[in-house]
Formats: structure tokens, C-alpha cells, sequence
């Protein structure tokens, strides 16, 4: 063998052993995504949770409700529009309004949050805090409740609403973040404040701290993230020099991280901000297999729920959209779903069209 022929072998044995790693890399990484793709679930429908807005007594529209679409256009109610589970058995007030329901990051995660609040016996008065419920089936649910002044009266002793309650995920924390609206009895202010889950989702590891305070103030709050980008969409107003509200309608305010700071943009989003129509509980979520993004919300005094689309969360369609369904919705949110979780809703309380359940 020559110096030449030497050379070349040694050439030969580095490519091998630098391509050989690079190979098994290249294999590994193929092999983790196709495991990953296999592990995404295929969403077939979608989950609305809500409360009711017409179905007999107050009490009994202030209860916890499922429906099923396999559009997310029409809809039909579980259960024959009956709650699935008794406000009186998870809440403080008797009562629970707002439902926010999240899939979560483990395959057999759903979490709700709701407001604790019994309009039918308390009105409009204080409400003590918010409902908080997980399940690993969508069936059966542990619950836990969190009174905000009587766990945190230092610095809630005095707090009189707390309202709309959501949840998310923060990736940087590896935690579920709740965030609410709260008014103090002594301030007519409508901030935002957010707290981590405790790991069995029955209450707070810490005490609520603020996140975001709107102009004018805000109710309704519902975060979303794309693009890098978290929006924070919310029911805001616009006052005169007087203080007196001479606009109100769905806002949004935008931030790259969960711990702000928030960028509360100037217009209004939703189709009546123009009008007299009053909207609120705005909740967006994705279609299945689409690019496009459903901003709904409750026109609470015409007893109506519409929606706008977008596909970037900056533009909307101009003209709402109405849904076709067997009751009336108050404020309420929707997940996707897969085929075998709306069978599985249908077979406990029935109501799931024969599309998904063939």
C-alpha cells in the first residue's frame, strides 16, 4: 500500500466515522417524529362548554353544559341541554357561570375553570372566587374551589368580583396559569390577576399576582398564542373626560411572554362596535385542519352567539356569523376533539349527531 492508497483509507475511515453518528441522528430523529405524529391526536369535533341563558330558573341556567359540532358551526346539546354536573356539589355560591375548558399537554388532561357565582340567590353582589375542575375522560371531574379573600386576605380580603376565569399553559414554567378579572370593594378598577395551578388543579400554589391592566378596564379575558406572539382578547371600553363608557366591545392586547409586558391595541374587533348590541365573553379557538381561527361572543341582550373569523388574529371578517344549535349559550369556550372522545360524551349523556358516532 502507498503513502497515497494510506492517505485515502484514513479519508475514507473519517468520513465513516463522522457520517455514521450523523446517520444514527438523522434515524433517531426520523423515528421521533413519526412517534411524535403518531402520539398527535386527530380531532374529529369539537367540545362547547357553557352555561345557559333561557333553559327554566336562573339557578338553573348557572349550571355546567356540554355540546358537540362536528363543523363548530352546528351544534347540539348533551344531555338534552340538562347540566352535567350540579353547581351546588363543586361551588361555593351555588352557582357557576364562565366555563373555561383546556385540553391538556398530556393526552389525558382536560381542565375547566369557571367562575363561583349564583346571580339566582346572591344577584349581582360579591361573588367568592372560581371553580376549578379536572378530568381525565371528560366525564368524571374532581373539583376544588378557591376563595380568594379567605386564602389570600392580605391582599384580597376586600376583593368583591372575581370573574371569567381562564387557564394556560406556560411552556417557560411548565405550569397552567389562571387568570381572572378582580374589583375591590373600594376601587372601581378591572384588572387582570393570574396565579399557577397547584399540581393536583384544586387550587393556587401562590397568591394571585397582577398581569395586565386595561385603559379603561377589562373583563373577559382570553389568551391565545401564535406566531411567537400571546393575544390577550377581553371585553374593553373607551370613557370621556367625564368617565362616563361612550364605547365598549371585544379588544385585544398582544405581549411575547405570559408575564407581559401587554400592548393593548387601540380598535375594537368585534362587528357591533359601531352599535348598540352589547357583546361579551369572547372565546377563540382554531378550526381542525384549517389555518383559520373562530373569535365568538355572547350578545348577551339579544340573547344571540355569533362569531368572526381570522387567520392571522389581527384582521377579522367584517360580517358575524351566527351558529346553529338547540340552546342558549352564555359565555362558554370549545376544544377540539377526537372521534373516539365524542363517542365517549355520547354514550354518558347522549346528543352527539350520527356523523361522529357511526
Amino acid at each position: 500500500m502507498t503513502i497515497c492508497d494510506m492517505k485515502i483509507s484514513e479519508t475514507k475511515l473519517t468520513r465513516k466515522k463522522f457520517f455514521l453518528p450523523f446517520i444514527i441522528v438523522l434515524v433517531l430523529c426520523s423515528c421521533s417524529n413519526k412517534r411524535d405524529a403518531q402520539q398527535l391526536p386527530k380531532y374529529d369535533a369539537y367540545l362547547f362548554a357553557y352555561f345557559e341563558g333561557s333553559a327554566g330558573s336562573r339557578k338553573n341556567q348557572e349550571q355546567l353544559r356540554f355540546a358537540v359540532s362536528d363543523d363548530a358551526i352546528n351544534w347540539k346539546a348533551l344531555n338534552n341541554n340538562e347540566p352535567i354536573i350540579n353547581s351546588d356539589d363543586i361551588s361555593q355560591s351555588g352557582g357557576i357561570r364562565d366555563p373555561h375548558i383546556l385540553r391538556g399537554e398530556e393526552p389525558k388532561e382536560f381542565y375547566i375553570v369557571a367562575t363561583d357565582m349564583s346571580t339566582a340567590t346572591n344577584g349581582w353582589k360579591e361573588n367568592p372566587g372560581i371553580v376549578m375542575l379536572k378530568s381525565e375522560d371528560l366525564i368524571s371531574w374532581q373539583h376544588g374551589k378557591v376563595n380568594l379573600a379567605e386564602a389570600y386576605p392580605e391582599k384580597f380580603e376586600n376583593a368583591y368580583w372575581v370573574w371569567a376565569p381562564q387557564t394556560i399553559y406556560d411552556p417557560v414554567a411548565e405550569k397552567y396559569l389562571v387568570y381572572f378579572t378582580v374589583k375591590f370593594r373600594d376601587d372601581d378598577k378591572l384588572d387582570f390577576y393570574c396565579a399557577y395551578a397547584n399540581k393536583d388543579f384544586k387550587g393556587f400554589e401562590n397568591e394571585p399576582q397582577f398581569m395586565f391592566r386595561a385603559k379603561y378596564g377589562a373583563i373577559d379575558g382570553d389568551i391565545i398564542y401564535k406566531d411567537s406572539t400571546y393575544h390577550l382578547f377581553f371585553k374593553g371600553n373607551i370613557k370621556d373626560e367625564e368617565g362616563n363608557e361612550i364605547q365598549n366591545g371585544i379588544k385585544q392586547a398582544v405581549s411575547k411572554s405570559l408575564q407581559g409586558p401587554w400592548d393593548e391595541q387601540t380598535d375594537f374587533i368585534d362587528a357591533y362596535k359601531d352599535k348598540r348590541t352589547g357583546v361579551e365573553g369572547s372565546s377563540i379557538f382554531k378550526l381542525n385542519n384549517s389555518d383559520t381561527y373562530i373569535l365568538m361572543y355572547d350578545l348577551y341582550s339579544s340573547g344571540r352567539y355569533e362569531f368572526q373569523r381570522s387567520t392571522d388574529l389581527y384582521h377579522f371578517t367584517e360580517k358575524p356569523e351566527s351558529f346553529t344549535k338547540d340552546f342558549h349559550p352564555r359565555h362558554g369556550s370549545v376544544i377540539s376533539i377526537t372521534r373516539e372522545e365524542a363517542k365517549r360524551l355520547n354514550n354518558k349523556w347522549g346528543g352527539v349527531t350520527d356523523v361522529l358516532i357511526d
